[in-house]
Protein backbone atom coordinates (compact mmCIF):
# COMPACT_ATOMS: atom_id res chain seq x y z
CA UNK A 1 0.00 0.00 0.00
CA UNK A 2 0.93 3.66 -0.79
CA UNK A 3 2.39 5.86 2.12
CA UNK A 4 3.95 2.99 4.29
CA UNK A 5 6.74 3.39 5.48
CA UNK A 6 8.58 0.52 4.02
CA UNK A 7 7.76 1.71 0.46
CA UNK A 8 10.45 3.75 -0.24
CA UNK A 9 13.37 1.90 1.75
CA UNK A 10 14.88 0.54 -1.37
CA UNK A 11 15.09 3.70 -3.18
CA UNK A 12 18.54 4.26 -5.21
CA UNK A 13 19.00 7.32 -3.56
CA UNK A 14 22.82 7.74 -5.35
CA UNK A 15 21.42 6.83 -8.71
CA UNK A 16 22.04 10.31 -10.43
CA UNK A 17 25.75 10.40 -9.18
CA UNK A 18 26.23 6.96 -11.38
CA UNK A 19 25.54 8.32 -14.80
CA UNK A 20 26.33 6.10 -17.41
CA UNK A 21 27.71 9.33 -19.58
CA UNK A 22 29.67 11.01 -17.66
CA UNK A 23 31.30 14.27 -20.01
CA UNK A 24 34.44 16.30 -19.03
CA UNK A 25 33.95 19.08 -17.29
CA UNK A 26 33.58 22.95 -19.22
CA UNK A 27 37.22 24.24 -18.74
CA UNK A 28 38.29 20.60 -19.22
CA UNK A 29 36.91 20.39 -22.69
CA UNK A 30 37.59 24.24 -23.33
CA UNK A 31 41.22 23.02 -22.88
CA UNK A 32 41.34 20.35 -24.83
CA UNK A 33 39.58 22.44 -27.84
CA UNK A 34 42.04 24.96 -27.27
CA UNK A 35 45.54 23.13 -26.89
CA UNK A 36 46.17 21.91 -30.09
CA UNK A 37 48.50 19.96 -29.06
CA UNK A 38 45.40 17.78 -26.71
CA UNK A 39 43.47 18.55 -29.68
CA UNK A 40 45.75 16.24 -32.03
CA UNK A 41 46.50 13.42 -29.69
CA UNK A 42 42.27 13.51 -29.03
CA UNK A 43 41.13 12.99 -32.68
CA UNK A 44 44.22 11.10 -33.97
CA UNK A 45 44.47 8.18 -31.33
CA UNK A 46 48.04 5.94 -31.55
CA UNK A 47 46.30 2.91 -29.09
CA UNK A 48 42.36 1.61 -29.82
CA UNK A 49 40.11 1.55 -26.85
CA UNK A 50 37.36 -1.15 -26.98
CA UNK A 51 35.54 0.33 -24.54
CA UNK A 52 34.28 3.43 -26.85
CA UNK A 53 32.38 3.55 -29.31
CA UNK A 54 34.28 3.39 -32.70
CA UNK A 55 37.42 2.62 -30.45
CA UNK A 56 37.49 5.56 -29.64
CA UNK A 57 38.65 6.46 -33.38
CA UNK A 58 36.31 8.87 -34.05
CA UNK A 59 36.10 11.40 -31.22
CA UNK A 60 34.32 14.90 -31.33
CA UNK A 61 36.66 17.18 -28.81
CA UNK A 62 34.23 20.26 -28.28
CA UNK A 63 31.66 17.63 -27.04
CA UNK A 64 33.73 15.18 -25.22
CA UNK A 65 31.61 11.83 -27.30
CA UNK A 66 33.17 9.48 -29.14
CA UNK A 67 31.10 8.18 -32.28
CA UNK A 68 31.14 4.44 -33.95
CA UNK A 69 32.21 5.67 -37.68
CA UNK A 70 32.98 8.62 -39.03
CA UNK A 71 29.67 8.99 -41.49
CA UNK A 72 27.58 9.75 -37.79
CA UNK A 73 30.60 12.37 -35.95
CA UNK A 74 30.28 14.05 -39.85
CA UNK A 75 26.42 14.05 -39.08
CA UNK A 76 27.38 15.37 -35.31
CA UNK A 77 29.57 18.10 -37.03
CA UNK A 78 26.67 19.85 -39.21
CA UNK A 79 24.69 19.56 -36.11
CA UNK A 80 23.14 22.46 -34.56
CA UNK A 81 23.65 21.16 -31.02
CA UNK A 82 27.70 20.72 -31.87
CA UNK A 83 27.79 24.37 -33.51
CA UNK A 84 26.05 25.71 -30.27
CA UNK A 85 28.49 23.64 -28.06
CA UNK A 86 31.76 24.57 -30.12
CA UNK A 87 30.85 28.19 -30.18
CA UNK A 88 30.71 28.14 -26.49
CA UNK A 89 33.24 26.35 -25.72
CA UNK A 90 35.66 28.06 -28.27
CA UNK A 91 34.87 31.62 -27.48
CA UNK A 92 33.85 31.84 -23.50
CA UNK A 93 36.72 31.42 -21.68
CA UNK A 94 35.89 29.18 -18.06
CA UNK A 95 35.58 30.85 -14.67
CA UNK A 96 38.88 30.50 -13.02
CA UNK A 97 38.71 29.40 -9.05
CA UNK A 98 39.33 32.51 -7.94
CA UNK A 99 36.91 34.22 -10.01
CA UNK A 100 34.29 31.82 -8.78
CA UNK A 101 35.25 32.78 -5.26
CA UNK A 102 34.55 36.27 -5.50
CA UNK A 103 31.41 35.75 -7.39
CA UNK A 104 30.42 33.66 -4.07
CA UNK A 105 31.93 36.58 -1.96
CA UNK A 106 34.29 34.45 -0.65
CA UNK A 107 37.33 35.97 -0.33
CA UNK A 108 37.02 39.86 -0.24
CA UNK A 109 37.68 41.66 2.53
CA UNK A 110 34.57 43.29 3.58
CA UNK A 111 36.41 45.95 6.01
CA UNK A 112 37.94 47.69 3.40
CA UNK A 113 35.35 48.65 1.44
CA UNK A 114 33.41 52.24 2.82
CA UNK A 115 30.72 51.38 5.35
CA UNK A 116 29.37 54.97 5.45
CA UNK A 117 25.49 55.22 4.76
CA UNK A 118 24.54 57.03 1.10
CA UNK A 119 21.53 59.20 1.77
CA UNK A 120 19.63 59.36 -1.14
CA UNK A 121 17.67 62.56 -2.32
CA UNK A 122 13.78 61.38 -3.04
Amino acid sequence: MLGEVGDFAHVDVSRAARTRARHLDYDQRHGNATNDEARQRLEAPTELDPDKAGLGMFYCVECDRNFPNSNDREAHIKSKLHKRIAKKVLTEKPYTHEEALQGAGIGIDKSRHNSEAVELDI
